[in-house]
């Protein structure tokens, strides 16, 4: 116990927790995906995966405290270091300028980590909470509900999205929040595998090509939803 409690309260031990922390949010952002682009296959593939997972007490509050508690671990690792870094290095890159490999993104990495999560909050209100105040639409997206057999009903998921994201306000702001979200993985990416001692100079050319690929794939896959809706997909069904 002794070893890891200074384990943790080391250098060495906020940047393995925040790598581990960033994999595994990365593979919720993954899995997250997934689910999304359920939306092109229609309102019933989409409504009946969002059910499930509504459906489920026992599965959806464990996995959102646990979801909660890896971002609370990775922000408060994230600064713990940033602030750390900055005090080892107090001139100014003005005097002192970075090297060459500190890229843009690993140097904005705690700022645009807490634009996305101001993202991230919003998101919750829009789709999970349903908050009407922030829909842009005037109407209660909770209201939107379907059979789906038995005399029982399911929230209309397919609905919400499309009604959602045809304000051009909130999917600019979508494409906005999504783009710094894979702007800070192009970089989380390759320090994750740094961090786990998997980066080395056999593999730092093929991590490096393949991080901002994986970035971009991961932005096109969110955006193209309200790309797609602001475009006319979806409108025959509402």
């Amino acid at each position: 116990m002794k070893v890891i409690k200074n384990l943790l309260q080391s250098s060495v031990g906020h940047k393995l927790l925040l790598a581990a922390t960033g994999a595994l949010l990365f593979l919720f952002v993954l899995a997250h995906l997934v689910g999304n682009l359920q939306f092109f296959l229609g309102p019933n593939t989409i409504n009946a995966y969002g059910h499930l997972f509504q459906d489920s007490e026992k599965l959806r509050w464990p996995i959102r405290f646990a979801l909660l508690m890896t971002v609370g671990l990775h922000a408060w690792t994230a600064t713990k270091l940033t602030v750390a870094n900055r005090k080892a290095r107090p001139v100014g890159y003005e005097e002192n300028p970075p090297p060459v490999a500190a890229s843009y993104a690993s140097r904005t990495m705690l700022m645009t980590g807490l634009i996305v999560a101001v993202f991230v909050v919003y998101h919750l209100l829009h789709f999970t909470v349903r908050a009407q105040a922030v829909n842009l639409t005037g109407q209660d997206f909770s209201s939107l509900m379907e059979p789906s057999g038995h005399g029982h009903e399911r929230h209309n998921i397919f609905a919400m999205m499309v009604l959602g994201f045809r304000q051009p306000l909130v999917s600019a702001f979508y494409l906005v929040g999504v783009g710094l979200l894979c702007f800070h993985l192009s970089h989380g990416i390759r320090a994750v595998f740094q961090s786990l001692g998997l980066k080395n100079g056999k593999w730092d050319p093929v991590v490096n090509r393949v991080a901002p690929v994986i970035a971009w794939l991961f932005f096109l896959g969110y955006g193209s939803i309200p790309v797609s809706v602001l475009l006319g997909f979806g409108k025959e069904v509402l």
